[in-house]
């Protein structure tokens, strides 16, 4: 048995097809959790994480996430198809990567940024909870950002979704006491593709200047922001809530 062990545990990942959500995946099924994805449109990608997992243990689910009956129907295939719910890990978003400052910034771009960003959470946290309400060990795990405690200049819509999730967090932690346990992590850098431009940036030199920046001198793996997820599904999280577990190597330190 591992130290960690989520033996008998469902979990719903949102955003599941790759990066944080695709290792977080891989990680509790190790634990011995069964696991449903979402995913929006990479269809290879989301069944390719169920395969590696195992078909009878794993599934995914088509949806778009800021969507309001989606997120319910999300949630009521996940209980359908393994007979409840444990563990709801709202990992789901958006980053747009155009530099954008606030005054020209457009309406759309800020409505589909907290869309998914915000509302989706709102959503599919409110359809977890309904669902795990039988439960008396249950967790939420938000996927914040950096951006959401210091802030993100041009790109002020991002950074105001994290900064609300950060909140709503700490909020939704005291309505549901004591029977669901509310965290958020907060990742700063990751080596996913939704950061692939940056990285790419200043004609291959961006990768490196960013890692200078950071006091581990690397940026962080999809893995490295899963085992803290994991940490806050088992029970050796369980006497934390309402709390972010801050993931960006040193660079920004927020207490």
């Amino acid at each position: 048995m591992s130290l960690i062990d989520l033996s008998n545990k469902v979990v719903l990942i949102t955003g599941g097809s790759r990066g944080i959500g695709a290792a977080t995946a891989a990680l509790l099924a190790r634990a011995g959790a069964r696991v449903a994805i979402t995913y929006r449109a990479r269809a290879e990608d989301a069944h390719a994480v169920v395969a590696a997992i195992g078909a009878e243990r794993a599934m995914a689910i088509q949806a778009d996430m800021a969507d309001r009956d989606a997120n319910a129907s999300t949630v009521s295939a996940a209980v359908a198809r393994f007979g409840g719910l444990d563990c709801y890990i709202a990992n789901a978003g958006v980053w747009p990567v155009d530099d954008v400052a606030v005054s020209d910034l457009t309406d759309a771009r800020w409505r589909d940024t907290l869309a998914i960003n915000l509302d989706g959470v709102f959503y599919g946290c409110r359809a977890a909870i309904r669902a795990m309400r039988d439960r008396d060990d249950g967790r939420i795990v938000i996927v914040t950002s950096t951006a959401g405690q210091r802030g993100e200049a041009f790109h002020a819509d991002y950074a105001a979704s994290k900064g609300a999730l950060i909140s709503f967090v700490k909020s939704l932690a005291i309505e549901v006491a004591p029977a669901i346990t509310v965290n958020s992590v907060a990742p700063g850098w990751v080596d996913t593709e939704m950061s692939d431009r940056p990285y790419k940036a200043a004609g291959g030199r961006g990768r490196a200047e960013i890692e200078r920046s950071i006091p581990l001198r690397r940026i962080a793996t999809a893995e490295d922001i899963a085992g803290p997820i994991a940490f806050l599904c088992s029970s050796l999280g369980r006497h934390i809530t309402g709390e972010t577990i801050n993931v960006n190597g040193g660079a920004v330190l927020c207490g």
